[in-house]
């Protein structure tokens, strides 16, 4: 096996295909053809003699070999796009910083602060779910990820480092005109058997404690278009207490009495280059 013959650009493809899931976004993502795209992934698995993907009804997932393919992949696309800036001249913490960020997650604040403070570092941002970003983290398409956490990640190895941004009680948004906006507070057993507005799986908006299958009445990613739905009348949703202060007319905020629920706002990376510690930092600082 000989993976000196690979090239750089169906490492950039199988990175790409890796974090899409399908091999038909990976392609629009690139302005490829779904069978040139096929045709790179099909060279690969020539290389390394072992398929790399396991190909489903609904998208593909990595296999053993792609797993340990896709790690080394982004460690050397890393250090080539390092070695660019490099024989750019550019100073160490400077570059490009790619940021992903989930639905009301990022804090533009810190961007703010950045463009003063480090003219030289560009951070591009671009939104995505908890779950594709992560994907994104794994495939090194992104180097950070702003996200909202209530449990591991993942369980791959070697494991996201992560440092905590925000993590507050997590709140109850109801109707003005709904039965439990009559409360002062609600209990757990009072969350039983309402419709629920949530956010594309697996999102937030069930209480994650609820102890029956929730009814979910509608989906929504954002959590301005969840708060409108709830002041409809449409239904009840979880609320980070950050944007309690910033509800519509309409909608009445509760705390459940006893939980321990909460909401938590994390950076996560795999590895951590200068510029990308600078923007942790203002990251940290700006939370």
């Amino acid at each position: 096996m000989d993976l000196t013959a690979v090239p750089l650009v169906a490492l950039r493809v199988f990175q790409e295909v890796a974090e899409r899931g399908t091999l038909a976004a990976a392609a629009s993502a690139l302005g490829y053809t779904q069978s040139a795209v096929s045709r790179q992934i099909a060279a690969l698995e020539r290389v390394v003699r072992a398929p790399l993907l396991d190909r489903q009804r609904d998208g593909v997932q990595l296999t053993d070999t792609g797993h340990v393919l896709l790690r080394h992949a982004g460690l050397v696309l890393a250090q080539l796009d390092a070695a660019s800036r490099e024989l750019s001249g550019l100073p160490a913490t400077a570059g490009t910083v790619r940021l992903g960020w989930s639905a009301n997650a990022v804090f533009p604040t810190a961007l703010a602060a950045l463009r003063r403070s480090h003219p030289a570092l560009t951070v591009t941002t671009r939104e995505g779910t908890t779950a594709s970003l992560v994907r994104a983290l794994r495939a090194r398409t992104v180097d950070l990820a702003v996200l909202a956490s209530e449990s591991p990640l993942d369980d791959e190895t070697p494991a996201l480092r992560t440092k905590v941004l925000d993590d507050r009680p997590l709140l109850l948004a109801v109707p003005s005109t709904h039965p439990l906006a009559l409360k002062d507070f609600v209990d757990a057993a009072d969350l039983r058997g309402w419709a629920w507005i949530a956010s594309p799986p697996p999102g937030l908006g069930v209480w994650p404690g609820l102890d029956e299958r929730p009814a979910v009445a509608h989906v929504a990613r954002d959590w301005l278009a969840k708060l409108q739905l709830v002041a409809s009348g449409a239904g009840i949703t979880t609320l980070p207490e950050p944007l309690a202060t910033s509800v519509s007319h309409g909608v009445r905020v509760l705390r459940v009495r006893g939980s321990r629920e909460r909401h938590r706002v994390v950076v996560a990376w795999l590895n951590l280059s200068e510029p990308a510690s600078v923007v942790v930092d203002a990251l940290v600082g700006a939370a």
